[in-house]
C-alpha cells in the first residue's frame, strides 16, 4: 500500500481558531470542504451542509474557522504555501534565472494535473478552486484589516520570490511585483473565460495556450 506523503506546511495562526492539522476532525473539515467547493462553488457551500457530509455537528466546524470566508482565505494560503514548496524545489540548482523564470510560469499559469497525494489535501481539486474561487478571498470590504493580520502572505511570498527572478534578468526593471500577480491573474482569469466566456479569450485547442501567451508576454518585456 503506498502511503501518503506526510508534509506538512505551517499556515499562519490568524486564518483558524483551531489548527485544522491538528486533528482528524478538523483534517476532514478540510478535506470535504474541498471537494464540496469544487463540486457546488463557494456561494453555495456551507457549514451546515459540510456538517451533514462529515456526520458532525455544524457548531464543531465553527471551532475551527470562525465563518467560511476564513476558510477560503486558509485554503488559498495552504496553495500558495504549497506553490511556493514547489517553486523551491523546480527553481534550486538551476543557474540560469531564464530557465527558472520559465519554469515558474509553469507552475504559475497551469492547473494541477497529478496529485501529489500530500495528506488529506486533493491538490488537483484545490487548483480548480484556486483558479475559480480565491479572488473572492480578498475581493471583500475587509481585506485591508486581513491583509494586516497576514491573511495573505503566503500569496505575497510567492510573488516575491519570483519577483526577485525577473530582477535578476532584468536589475532595472521597475515592476517585478506588478509583472508575476498580472500573470497569476490573467491565467486564473483566461481559464474561467474559456470555460464560460469565450468570447473574451483567444484558446483554441492547443495545450498549455495559457502558458504560452504569458510566457511570450512576459520574456518579450523583459528582453
Amino acid at each position: 500500500m503506498i502511503q501518503k506523503l506526510q508534509i506538512q506546511f505551517d499556515i499562519d495562526p490568524e486564518l483558524y481558531s483551531k489548527n485544522p492539522d491538528s486533528s482528524k476532525l478538523g483534517r476532514k473539515i478540510i478535506s470535504n470542504s474541498i471537494s464540496m467547493i469544487n463540486e457546488m462553488g463557494f456561494e453555495d457551500f456551507t457549514f451546515k451542509k459540510l456538517g451533514l457530509a462529515i456526520n458532525s455537528p455544524e457548531s464543531s466546524i465553527y471551532r475551527y474557522f470562525v465563518n467560511k470566508h476564513m476558510l477560503l482565505i486558509y485554503l488559498t494560503s495552504w496553495y500558495w504555501t504549497w506553490t511556493e514548496y514547489r517553486l523551491a524545489f523546480a527553481t534550486t540548482n538551476v543557474a540560469s534565472p531564464l530557465d527558472r523564470l520559465d519554469s515558474a510560469i509553469d507552475l504559475l499559469t497551469q492547473p494541477v494535473l497529478i496529485d501529489d497525494d500530500i495528506s488529506y489535501v486533493n491538490e488537483i481539486m484545490l487548483s480548480k478552486i484556486i483558479f475559480s474561487e480565491s479572488i473572492k478571498a480578498y475581493h471583500t470590504k475587509d481585506v485591508d484589516e486581513e491583509n494586516k493580520k497576514g491573511c495573505f502572505k503566503a500569496y505575497k511570498s510567492v510573488v516575491n520570490r519570483v519577483g526577485a527572478i525577473v530582477l535578476e534578468i532584468n536589475p532595472d526593471f521597475k515592476y517585478p511585483h506588478m509583472l508575476i500577480s498580472t500573470v497569476i491573474e490573467g491565467a486564473h482569469q483566461q481559464k474561467y473565460f474559456s470555460e464560460h466566456l469565450p468570447e473574451l479569450t483567444d484558446l483554441t485547442n492547443e495545450q498549455n495556450a495559457i502558458t504560452k501567451f504569458y510566457k511570450e508576454l512576459v520574456f518579450s518585456y523583459l528582453k
